[in-house]
């Protein structure tokens, strides 16, 4: 009786969801229903979950397509109510990588998402009051987590002692 509540919740969410926003939508094998929207409405789409339901915001990702020149932003937000994981996905231009935070509707578990987003990656979250580094102390280079970032030339530059023996030949 439960599966059959919660097919039932994933139906008319994906209704409602249709009736408001203009997205590409899917749902998995195990139930969990995908969510591609513009970033224009993205922001609109998170609060509109957050209305529905999805009290919590699972975690926050990037996908770097460098060939496309854009970021793929992905949120996992759950239900704990009608057991439901929705997807939401938005692409961001990867020169230009800002969008709005999700603060104002996760509070601190979007924060540290987007923290470490905008350290590895350079996305800037407008709204989020504390982008500060989460793990590289004096970090002088790229966004370590673009694809574009030579990690190798990074490490010759910064770290590579011609004089030491054990490291002649190594890099050459």
């Amino acid at each position: 009786m439960d599966s059959m509540r919660t097919a039932s919740a994933r139906m008319e969410l994906l209704a409602a969801i249709d009736a408001q926003f203009d997205v590409e939508n899917r749902v998995d094998k195990d139930g969990s229903v995908w969510v591609s929207v513009g970033k224009d409405r993205l922001f609109d789409l998170l609060g509109f979950a957050k209305n529905a339901g999805f009290e919590h915001c699972s975690s926050i990702s990037v996908t770097d397509w460098p060939e496309d020149e854009v970021f793929e932003l992905t949120y996992h937000l759950w239900s704990y109510r009608d057991k439901i994981l929705l997807t939401v996905k938005s692409q961001i231009d990867r020169r230009e990588p800002i969008v709005t935070s999700a603060i104002p509707l996760w509070g601190p578990s979007a924060q540290i998402h987007e923290r470490e987003l905008h350290e590895l990656f350079g996305v800037r979250f407008e709204g989020n009051p504390d982008l500060a580094p989460l793990f590289l102390e004096n970090w002088e280079g790229p966004p370590p987590f673009r694809k574009d970032f030579d990690w190798r030339e990074f490490v010759r530059k910064e770290f590579y002692d011609e004089g030491n023996p054990r490291e002649q030949g190594y890099w050459g």
